[in-house]
């Protein structure tokens, strides 16, 4: 694997960081399967690519990708939370709805942003090469949301949003209006996917309506190896995880395609992430099995 292919998996990664924390938010913190992302990721970059072609500042262009990520959250949340509709059902029919809006936002299947102003361009020509600044400015994003998503989870009302997730019922029992805590979680696992989205499409120049496709595998793949490798006791350190195990799922996707012993190509993407995916399965129920014996 050469330098730039090395870097560029590194740079994916990160971008999928966002992805890994807003998965972690939902599936783990509170017990929501959400397939939204598959629909919030594609509509954070449409928005974004839209806004910056119009002449909009880049910064706004991911703020308002942000935004389109919550509200598509809160929908999801809205119908299981005000019609009792199964969260996974709810989330599907978002994630569905979101395919047309990505492309009424877009006006077509795809936007290029080749020669805009994005978010890296003030960091280009201060004598480090390019493939250098884009995974340095994005890990600089990750950490410090990364931080300010560890410092909601540890305020109160963040406590309270965990219980939610642990135990709704005693949660209530508590006072704590679980309704509340999961529409905001899911706003803000969204709003976090939605910028993954915009970051994704500055960096490779273009939005896709189809770049959401698998997203949610990525995420789940992603929090899957920070788990196993980490083994996280507290917030902090499931975060760490999530970012860790997402650069090394984008490293390991890219050094098997990249493998030719091994002799896959790119339409093989799906079989190897599903592969990745069933290892990291696997393998804490075989350290548990050793444990036992």
């Amino acid at each position: 694997m050469s330098e730039i292919a090395f870097l560029g998996a590194v740079e994916i990664g990160l971008v999928y960081a966002f992805v890994a924390i807003g998965v972690l938010l939902a599936f783990r913190v509170l017990d929501f399967p959400d397939l939204t992302v598959d629909g919030s990721f594609p509509l954070g970059a449409a928005v974004a690519a839209v806004l910056i072609t119009s002449g909009i500042d880049p910064w706004t262009g991911c703020l308002a990708a942000i935004l389109a990520g919550a509200l598509a959250g809160l929908v999801t949340a809205f119908l299981n939370q005000r019609f009792g509709i199964l969260h996974l059902l709810a989330s599907i029919l978002t994630m569905i709805a979101l395919f047309s809006i990505n492309l009424r936002i877009m006006g077509r299947p795809n936007v290029a942003l080749i020669n805009q102003e994005t978010v890296l361009s003030p960091f280009y020509g201060l004598g480090m090469p390019d493939h250098y600044v884009r995974p340095l400015v994005i890990l600089v994003l990750v950490v410090i949301v990364a931080f300010l998503v560890a410092r909601f989870l540890a305020s109160d009302f963040g406590l309270a949003m965990r219980a939610t997730g642990v135990n709704p019922k005693m949660a209530r029992a508590q006072g704590v209006r679980t309704s509340v805590h999961i529409y905001v979680g899911m706003a803000l696992a969204n709003g976090l996917v939605g910028l993954a989205g915009a970051l994704f499409a500055q960096t490779n120049g273009f939005a896709d309506v189809t770049t959401g496709i698998g997203t949610i595998v990525v995420g789940l793949a992603a929090v899957i190896v920070g788990e196993t490798l980490f083994r996280p006791r507290t917030i902090m350190w499931a975060l760490i995880g999530c970012i860790v195990g997402s650069v090394l799922y984008r490293i390991a996707i890219q050094f098997a395609l990249g493998a030719d012993a091994i002799g896959l190509k790119a339409s093989d993407l799906n079989l190897v992430t599903a592969v990745l995916v069933a290892v990291a399965l696997i393998l804490p129920r075989l350290r548990g099995r050793k444990v036992e014996t």
